[in-house]
């Protein structure tokens, strides 16, 4: 084993996805993280390098989203060489779009494969929601699930943990922008109300359901009514300079429905052609630049594959 190098490519994901708080997420085909484990004599888990971040992660391995899962799996196995882990950041941290979650994926996806797949994804899942607990406080599943299988995803928090694949139209195509803003998964978690009356919570579970049964029945009608968060979007859409003129912008410009990715500020929307996805990525960048904001667009359909090698 000693000597063995792999590197891998973890994809960004949009969360919560209108009303599936917590529950839903998807993963794209950009941006995302790039993960590095080769094994090397010695013992224990050495996070030696992060590139892309600005200066902002730490080297500490109980400190970081991308060692912390390898670390847990490297003590379930009582391996008996040395991990050494590099981290490329290429997607911005707290931007949304499943940061946290994409490292703690290619670091434990890295190492799996290296070890020649000691262990299935269900296992996978519990090192890498390690990682994220860490870095946003909850145990929430919806981005690293998404991440780790690939596609969309429905998470049923368990116990046990389930994770539902959901089948989504070949045509339906996501545009994302994400403002050079940071918002902390942390602290936009302190801004979600501790009850919502019942009436809400009717509401959200019939949007939630309705949206899901529209994307597998590939009724884009249905899903963009459905596309509505009663509960988290509300409180942070404050946390998004410009939301209402973004949203309404994307809308305008075509878009079945446009939302809060994750706890922002990125946005996404949907849309069934490419030339749309564009023409929305432009008209919500426009609106951005007019509040003197750069951001990010991508675009992209749905990433069924999850995490690859890359080297």
């Amino acid at each position: 084993m000693i000597g063995k190098e792999i590197r891998v490519f973890s994809p960004a994901t949009v969360s919560n996805v209108g009303p599936g708080f917590d529950v839903m997420g998807f993963a794209i085909h950009e941006p995302g993280d790039e993960v590095t484990v080769r094994l090397v004599p010695g013992r224990g888990v050495k996070l030696i390098k992060i590139t892309g971040d600005s200066g902002q992660l730490s080297l500490n391995t109980h400190e970081n989203a991308v060692s912390i899962p390898v670390k847990a799996m490297y003590e379930r196995l009582d391996l008996d060489f040395q991990v050494e882990i590099e981290l490329r950041k290429c997607m911005p941290i707290g931007s949304g779009l499943g940061s946290s979650a994409a490292s703690a994926v290619g670091g434990i996806f890295a190492l799996n494969e290296i070890l020649e797949g000691k262990f299935p994804k269900e296992e996978l899942l519990k090192f890498a929601l390690q990682g994220e607990r860490y870095t946003s406080g909850s145990n929430h599943a919806d981005n690293v699930a998404a991440c780790l299988y690939g596609g969309f995803v429905l998470v049923r928090n368990g116990p046990p943990l389930d994770i539902v694949p959901v089948s989504t139209p070949d045509n339906l195509v996501c545009t994302l922008v994400s403002p050079k803003i940071e918002v902390r998964t942390k602290e936009a978690r302190k801004l979600l109300p501790k009850t919502v009356p019942l009436s809400v919570a009717v509401n959200q579970l019939g949007n939630a359901a309705a949206m899901v049964s529209g994307l597998m029945r590939g009724d884009m009608d249905v899903v963009g009514r459905a596309m509505e968060d009663l509960i988290a979007e509300p409180v942070r859409a404050k946390l998004i300079p410009g939301y209402d003129k973004i949203r309404q912008a994307a809308l305008d410009a075509g878009a079945i429905g446009c939302h809060i990715s994750g706890s922002g500020p990125s946005m996404f929307a949907f849309s069934e052609e490419e030339e749309t996805a564009m023409r929305i990525g432009r008209a919500m960048k426009m609106v951005l630049e007019g509040l003197f904001i750069s951001c990010s667009v991508y675009i992209s359909r749905i990433n069924t594959n999850g995490p690859r090698i890359i080297g």
